[in-house]
Formats: C-alpha cells, sequence, structure tokens
C-alpha cells in the first residue's frame, strides 16, 4: 500500500495517462503517430526521472507541468511537443488518483477475504461454545462464541459488497480540460476520452469541471470509515473479553514480548487498542473529504492539498487495521475454562427469560410468568441463597415445573436457539457470493 502512493509511483501513473492520451489522439487522427510511439516509448521512470521532475517544479511551481517538461524534453525531434495536448493539470492528477485507487482498494479487497475466512473457520468451530451474552455490560441470556464471530464476517461481506459497488463511480478517469468541455479537442474531445480512460482500465466520467467530482472520493472514505468502525468494534470486543477479571479471549502475547516497562505480568491487547486508535483517525477523515465536495465554480485548489493527506491515510491506515485484526483472530487465544467460570458467575440468574418462557408454556400468562421470575431473582440477589434453591422453594413456580425441568431451564447450553443455523446462513451466503 505505501509503495502505490510513493511519489515515484505516482510519478509513473502520470506518465501512463500521457502515453494514453498520446495514443488515443493518433488513432484519432490529432497527432503523428511517430509522435505517440515516441512518447509511450518515453512515458516511464527509465527516461522520466523523479529527481529531474522535482527539479523543474523547483523552478517552475508547477507539479503537473514539471512532470511534461520532464516527458517532454526526453523525446526525439519535436515529438515532445505533443505531449499533453488538449489536457488540463486534473486530467492528469485525477486520472492517476483513479489508478493508485483502483490497486489501493484491491488491497483491502484482498485483506477483507482474508479476514473473512479466518472469522468463518473460527465461528464454525467455535459455533458449539456457549458463552455469556452481554447487554448494557450486564449477563443477558448465552449465545456461543461462534455466533459473535459469525456477526463480524457477515459485515465483513456486506463491506465488501459496498466496495464492489463503489468501484463503477470511484475508479474513473476524465479526459475534459480546463473547465469539462473539451474544448482544446474540438469535436473529438469525447472520443479522446474515453479511449484513453478505457486504455487505462478505468471508467470515463460522463461530465466533469475541471476536476473529478469529490462525491465519489467522499463515498470512497466514508465506505473505509465503515470498514474502519467494524475493526474497531471487533477489537473493542477483544480488549474487553480480555480484561483480567474476565479473561475470555485473549489477544496472541509472542515469545519475548513486553507489556509493561515497569509491571512485568502485564499482557496488554495492543493490537487491538491500535486498531480501535485508527479508528478515531479514520472517521475524522470523512469530515474533511465531504468539504472537498463542494469547490468554487469550476474548481479551486482547496481541495488539493487536504486530499494528499486524507486518501492516502485512510487506505494505509484501512489497510493496517485488516492487518491487525487478521493477526489477532487467526492466533486468538480461547480461554474455554474462563468462559464456562464467567458463564456460570450468577449461578443461574442470567436464565431468567427460559423460565419465564418454559413457565408460558405451561400455562402461565406471559406478564405473570415475568413478574413472578423476577420475585426470585430479587430474592436471589438480596439473599445468600442459590436462584436455583430460590425457585425451588416457591410454591407458584413448582406448581408449574419440576425439579428437573427447573434444572434444565438454568442450563446455558438448552438455550441457544436458531444459533447454529444463524451460522450456517452466514457461511453459506459467504460461499454462494464467493461462487464457492
Amino acid at each position: 500500500m505505501r509503495e502505490i502512493w510513493e511519489k515515484e509511483s505516482e510519478l509513473k501513473k502520470m506518465l501512463d495517462v500521457e502515453a494514453a492520451l498520446a495514443e488515443a489522439e493518433a488513432e484519432l487522427g490529432l497527432i503523428p503517430k511517430e509522435a505517440a510511439e515516441e512518447i509511450s516509448k518515453k512515458a516511464n521512470l527509465e527516461h522520466v526521472d523523479l529527481k529531474r521532475v522535482k527539479e523543474i517544479e523547483r523552478e517552475i511551481h508547477h507539479d503537473i507541468m514539471a512532470v511534461v517538461e520532464g516527458l517532454s524534453e526526453q523525446c526525439i525531434k519535436d515529438y515532445g511537443e505533443y505531449v499533453h495536448l488538449g489536457a488540463t493539470s486534473n486530467d492528469i492528477k485525477d486520472t492517476a488518483r483513479g489508478l493508485q485507487i483502483k490497486e489501493s482498494l484491491k488491497i483491502i479487497e484482498e485483506r477483507l477475504l482474508k479476514l473473512e475466512d479466518t472469522l468463518l473457520e473460527k465461528c464454525d468451530k467455535y459455533s458449539d461454545l456457549v458463552c455469556v451474552g452481554r447487554t448494557h455490560g450486564q449477563h443477558a441470556v448465552p449465545t456461543t462464541l461462534g455466533h459473535k464471530l459469525a456477526i463480524y464476517a457477515n459485515e465483513l461481506r456486506r463491506h465488501h459488497n459496498r466496495l464492489n459497488e463503489l468501484k463503477e463511480r470511484v475508479l474513473v478517469g476524465q479526459i475534459t480540460g480546463a473547465v469539462g468541455t473539451q474544448a482544446a479537442l474540438g469535436e473529438k474531445g469525447e472520443e479522446v476520452h474515453k479511449k484513453t480512460i478505457k486504455k487505462l482500465g478505468l471508467n470515463p466520467v460522463v461530465i466533469s469541471n475541471q476536476v473529478i467530482q469529490r462525491d465519489r472520493h467522499a463515498e470512497m472514505i466514508s465506505k473505509l470509515s465503515l470498514i474502519s468502525s467494524t475493526l474497531d468494534k471487533i477489537g473493542r470486543e477483544i480488549r474487553n473479553l480480555q480484561r483480567t477479571e474476565i479473561s475470555e479471549v485473549e489477544e496472541p502475547f509472542r515469545e519475548g514480548q513486553v507489556g509493561s516497562s515497569t509491571m512485568p505480568q502485564k499482557r496488554n491487547p495492543i493490537r487491538s487498542e491500535r486498531i480501535c486508535g485508527l479508528a478515531k483517525v479514520v472517521r475524522g477523515n470523512i469530515q474533511t473529504e465531504l468539504e472537498n465536495i463542494p469547490l468554487e465554480h469550476e474548481r479551486d485548489l482547496t481541495n488539493s492539498s487536504a486530499e494528499r493527506i486524507v486518501i492516502p491515510e485512510t487506505l494505509l491506515l484501512v489497510d493496517e487495521q485488516l492487518k491487525l485484526a487478521e493477526n489477532v483472530m487467526n492466533d486468538l487465544v480461547v480461554h474455554k475454562d474462563n468462559i464456562q467460570e464467567v458463564l456460570d458467575l450468577t449461578e443461574g440468574l442470567n436464565m431468567s427469560e427460559a423460565l419465564m418462557i418454559k413457565l408460558v408454556k405451561k400455562g402461565l400468562g406471559r406478564q405473570k410468568a415475568h413478574k413472578l421470575v423476577k420475585e426470585c431473582a430479587m430474592e436471589a440477589y438480596r439473599s445468600d441463597k442459590k436462584f436455583y434453591k430460590v425457585l425451588n422453594n416457591k410454591s407458584d413456580i413448582k406448581e408449574y415445573l419440576s425439579e428437573e425441568e427447573i434444572k434444565n431451564c438454568l442450563d446455558p447450553s438448552k438455550y441457544l436457539g436458531c444459533s447454529k443455523k444463524h451460522i450456517k446462513n452466514v457461511l453459506d451466503i459467504s460461499r454462494r457470493e464467493r461462487g464457492r
């Protein structure tokens, strides 16, 4: 990802755009064929050196014109005079950026798929591992670790689909001239535009002014922020479940790794914390790119400096988050004994709903059942009595449920509903959409 956004890579892509433009213009009879061949031959880093381009830029204070001059001076005869004919700076800059984004999204997509695979493997593996469900930070009815992870996997599947939908709108380029009218290219302007952009493997924009409209880039940053926020959610759950007093799961702690400079025992969830921290920066970049949409008239330059930061930065940070998440999930440590200990912590109180539902099935009204079970739960809270004992000593409960039935209601493994079916649905959707 870093290589894609290095200056040399950007220069290479701008040269690719200039070469494609010359080829398209030659095919349409706007410049000599020999000129296009020479421009294409010299439009590469072997002939156009970044150091030389920067030298020219320091003299003329214009980055794209420095590229044009750097390429032109490498061409034999007067063929360099045909470089950049009919184009404006942002035709080259925005189209080159489209090529950078195309390569970047390919990396993001590959990492998304890899993390999805890891989560799918884990959710299948732990589909029967019962654990405490929590709402408002309090113990709720049980779930499974597999069900938790399947939720994340399915969310990543949606992000993958969002990226695919985005490509048509963001992987675009333009050769539209100073204000988007293609006046410098005359009646063949639209043909030059389409030929050039298709040669580069992008979609030609339908209409623009001097720049490709920034709603496209704002949408990309928004979708990347959605991915970032899902990773934030995963990281936060790992961090919470790794708390010393919970310790249900733990991110990998490598041999020789140090948790604290002063407390030798520490095993800190640093990767998950880094994921969560980076999400704050990524989400903050949305605002900047949204503000790049309203440029003045046919364009001003207020978007340019900001985008040189937020577009590569967002892609780099989400790439890093995905790498960290894959590292954490691939080697996730699961403490089954601790999961069971936490599950037993309330001695059945978290199974109150199961009791209420069972009483309803036995003929007691739902509201009455809720009130009755709540009374028993509150008595267990107030006293040292175990919930099971309170229930067995309650005549109103015993009227409907036997001791064995109460015991079964308090068994978390028997109150998982359709959790395994949900996991299967997630697995099936992923296999179907990926053609597996």
